[in-house]
């Protein structure tokens, strides 16, 4: 469906709705604002005293023991109100709402004997969350303009117990990432497939720990991000920047000593290496009216990245080879010897959201979110022939209605539902199918023969990737909350939601060989080399929780039920999988058995014990459930074993498993938050994680011959370890933080399909299941952030990472001299840099910043050869019979730029604020 016409379907959805509803302006979550309000004089409780939230509908009125609660808010900053005839008013300014906290605000009021002007007072956060029972970081908009960052997966990973991605030493695709509280993950892979731009996010709250049990498919965390919602005037932003690498280590990184616009044309590259630009707009839809509300956000990005290849073979030239026979090919240098991007990032998005406000205690929002994106990743083979590489094209899409209705001052109901669609391709030509289901006349297709013509140690000199690969997801997700806060201590939640998912997947091999003729063209339907399938499985949950907010105790505790029914047959013996090799899709059902549906409870539970008013302790456990990345379900549906060899990942000789079990994880923590001065903190947690049927391969020989695996759950893992925080918060105009995060992450494995690789390699290598650091083992990690600045005039800021290396397997020429990850690489260093300076111009206000990304162009090793353990040498390059026959020298082959960390970047760029 075309983009334009999903967000008319999701608007008009919302609109119907709005026949039975009306609306203020909500996100996907909220949260609370409690306190008490008392005499300043007796200190005795205030009954019926009036707390409003200025500028919204929300209020509430003090009980007989002067607490009051105001519920369903969305993250951001107020002001709150409490007033009472005979008393001064009092407005607190500045008090910060964050998504499932409660914020404690308490007041005094002044018998008004005199005539007195209201009291305004600021609110601080307290440096102490009494109310937080697990681990949870909260990263406002305020603090994300002041980050030299580009996205959110920047913002996640400065958080304690996160590494690229991996949460307390879990698997990547174990974390469920949000949207307004509406799930963004591709089924298919597990991963985030849409991320919001910075500046259109009002939150970001990252949680590590324990959760709730209105959180489900997680195993290691939740990153929920809320987006901004529109405003009472209008306002907008607009942004440019532009920038460079800048670095003295020109031999590992070519192509980036050129500077000049000029230059860089004439290499055939974009005259600037990297450019943004992005703007946002906010408001009401009619001036001087609160019926509608908008935000509307778009922005556009382009990095050439620091590695680039020289185009000295032309990959569609076939002028050099003669057709139908292979040994008269030669190899001819037919590139036009310009630089070539190859791991560049192209995207661009848009986002629009409608608030529509009628004030009777309804609420509707309706948004659209897209993102398409174009990109390649590094392949060192290819560094002469760039053209013939792979490129990946991603398309996002996330539309949601959100209904909100407000039952009574003390509950309501939230109801969401939401279309995601993710839509990947990976091959060297996006579509190169035409309508007749044949490969495009002139496709550009070279034969893969050209990639061996001068033997070990040499860039490949032509041909291209032939393999094709797609997935298409949809996940149409419904969800109903009930929230009650049944009595001031006591609050509820309970709430359904169903996910309802299409897998559309499709790889195939492009066959250019004798047996076409030397004309690209597709295998047969069920070959193992063209795959298809169209799978539609879905998932129920269940949940109910209850906060419990006593003085001096907070209990959250919850159940959680999930459900998942696979659309999928399973092999009833792999072992006979040669039978299938006479017949041709579909098979006989003798062959199979259906997959069955899977369920579990998970008991979640947290309390937190506020020792004094300055320190509080929590504890907290639960039981986590997490459905396999729908890839290792339905894969190779055909059930074809290939003789070949060096097939790719997405390929390989392995079979899916339809009727996998959930993967499991119990998991407990312990930690301490204490206030040691005004405006500074520190918390220390401790956790233990115990991971259980993770994903693995059973490995089977076809005909005893041929090695294959079938996906089971077989693989343990373990973590523990413990993070230490501090936080002084912005005081005269400086404030720091530091996280630091020890933990020992071991597993069987750190991919599902570590078994039959080592099954496959030359020589095989035994399979021991023992536990070994896990690849994203770091064991020591810190991040400090500091920053300093005047409002409205300057702000500069910080960021510096420390980390141990991560670890490797020792070999040598390609065999294992050391058991699996038993070394470690070199430290990693990286320090980042923002200043920002505020002027005005035109009588408008702009920002004008610069960003310097790895300050001090540190050459951090990210990979490194086995037999050294280090990314800059290797024992080959001192072995004669490694010396290559091909253009190239052995040096340059081992030459390994996408074994560093990017090196300097600069970005120069300023913002206007209308």
């Amino acid at each position: 469906m075309p983009f334009l016409d999903r967000i008319f379907l999701f608007f008009c959805t919302g609109l119907i709705l709005l026949l039975f509803a009306g609306s203020d302006a909500v996100a996907g979550t909220s949260g609370k604002i409690a306190g008490k309000v008392t005499d300043s004089q007796t200190h005795e409780a205030l009954v019926g005293v009036n707390v409003v939230v200025l500028g919204t509908t929300f209020g509430a009125m003090t009980d007989v023991d002067g607490n009051y609660f105001i519920i369903n808010l969305s993250p951001g900053t107020y002001q709150l109100k409490a007033s009472s005839i005979g008393y001064t008013p009092v407005t607190e300014t500045n008090v910060k709402v964050f998504v499932d906290q409660t914020t404690k605000i308490d007041f005094q009021l002044t018998p008004q004997t005199l005539q007195m002007n209201e009291v305004q007072v600021t609110a601080t956060r307290p440096i102490v969350q009494k109310d937080m029972t697990s681990t949870s970081a909260t990263v406002t908009s305020e603090k994300l303009a002041t980050m030299p960052v580009e996205d959110i997966a920047t913002v996640i990973n400065l958080q304690a117990g996160v590494m690229d991605g991996h949460f307390r030493g879990g698997r990547s695709n174990e974390v469920k990432y949000l949207v307004d509280g509406m799930p963004v993950n591709d089924v298919f892979s597990g991963a985030s497939a849409l991320e919001p731009e910075v500046n259109t996010v009002e939150e970001v709250q990252v949680l590590s720990g324990t959760f709730n049990a209105e959180y489900g498919e997680a195993l290691a965390g939740v990153v929920n991000q809320v987006t901004k919602i529109g405003g009472d005037h209008y306002t907008a932003h607009v942004t440019a920047q532009a920038g460079s690498y800048v670095t003295g280590r020109t031999d590992l990184f070519a192509g980036t000593d050129v500077l000049s616009p000029t230059a860089r044309t004439t290499d055939g590259l974009r005259p600037i290496p990297v450019e943004q630009l992005q703007a946002d707009l906010s408001g009401p839809v009619v001036k001087g009216s609160d019926l509608l509300k908008f935000f509307a956000a778009g922005k556009y990005y382009y990095d050439d990245s620091y590695i680039y290849g020289d185009r000295i073979f032309n990959t569609h030239d076939s002028s050099h080879y003669a057709a139908n026979d292979p040994s008269k090919w030669v190899v001819v240098s037919t590139g036009n010897g310009k630089l070539v991007p190859m791991n560049y990032n192209e995207h661009y998005s848009l986002q629009g959201k409608l608030s529509i406000n009628t004030g009777n205690g309804r609420n509707l929002t309706l948004q659209a979110l897209y993102e398409n994106q174009t990109s390649r990743s590094y392949d060192h083979s290819f560094r002469l022939d760039p053209d013939g590489d792979y490129t990946m094209w991603q398309k996002s899409f996330l539309g949601s209605v959100n209904y909100n209705h407000v039952i009574s001052a003390a509950a309501f109901l939230e109801v969401n539902a939401s279309i995601f669609e993710s839509d990947f391709t990976q091959g060297v030509f996006q579509d190169p199918v035409d309508a007749n289901g044949n490969i495009q006349a002139n496709s550009g297709y070279a034969d893969p023969l050209l990639m061996n013509q001068l033997g070990a140690n040499t860039f490949l000199t032509g041909g291209t990737q032939m393999w094709h690969f797609a997935h298409h997801t949809n996940t149409y997700t419904g969800r109903v909350a009930l929230t009650d806060q049944v009595t001031s201590v006591h609050q509820l939640k309970m709430g359904v939601e169903m996910d309802y998912h299409t897998l559309q997947y499709t790889d195939y091999q492009v066959h250019d060989d004798a047996t076409t003729g030397f004309v690209p063209a597709l295998p047969p339907d069920s070959a193992f080399d063209y795959n298809r399938y169209n799978n539609h499985p879905y998932q129920f949950a269940a949940y109910v929780q209850d906060k419990i907010e006593l003085d001096y105790l907070i209990v959250n505790m919850g159940l959680r039920w999930d459900y998942f029914q696979p659309d999928g047959l399973i092999l009833k013996n792999p072992s006979n999988i040669a039978e299938l090799d006479t017949l041709s899709p579909p098979y006989p059902s003798q062959f199979f058995n259906k997959a069955s549906a899977k369920s579990q409870l998970s008991p979640r539970f947290g309390l937190s014990y506020p020792m004094t008013d300055k320190g509080a302790v929590h504890i907290s456990y639960g039981h986590f459930f997490q459905i396999p990345s729908f890839q290792y379900l339905y894969k190779n549906p055909n059930f074809r074993i290939s003789e070949q060899g060096n097939l790719p990942d997405f390929v390989g000789n392995t079979i899916g498993n339809a009727d996998l079990q959930p993967q499991r994880t119990t998991m407990y923590e312990i930690g301490l938050q204490q206030e040691i001065a005004p405006s500074l903190g520190v918390s220390v947690t401790a956790f233990y994680k115990d991971i259980r049927d993770l994903l693995g391969l059973e490995i089977y020989k076809k005909l005893n011959t041929i090695v294959f695996g079938q996906y089971i759950n077989t693989d343990y893992g373990q973590v523990n370890g413990f993070t230490f925080s501090i936080d002084r918060r912005i005081v005269d105009g400086f404030g720091a933080t530091l996280d630091y995060t020890y933990q020992i992450a071991q597993g069987d494995a750190s991919d599902p399909n570590s078994d039959y690789l080592k099954a496959t390699a030359v020589p095989p290598v035994d399979i021991n299941k023992q536990l070994v650091p896990l690849d994203w083992d770091r064991r020591h990690s810190l991040n400090i952030t500091l920053t300093k600045g005047v409002p409205d005039n300057f702000n500069a800021s910080v960021i510096m990472k420390l980390g141990s290396g991560l670890p490797y397997t020792p070999s040598l020429q390609n065999e294992r001299t050391g058991l699996e990850n038993s070394d470690n690489r070199p430290t990693f260093f990286d320090v980042d840099l923002n200043f920002t300076k505020n002027v005005i111009m035109f009588q408008r206000a702009v920002a004008v910043f610069l960003k310097v990304y790895n300050v001090f162009d540190t050459a951090d090793e990210i990979n490194v050869f086995g037999d050294t353990g280090r990314a800059g040498y290797t024992l080959a390059l001192t072995q004669a019979q490694t010396q290559p026959q091909g253009i190239n020298t052995l040096q340059q082959y081992f030459t390994r730029p996408d074994f560093y960390s990017p090196p300097r970047e600069i970005i120069v760029g300023a913002s206007l604020s209308l």
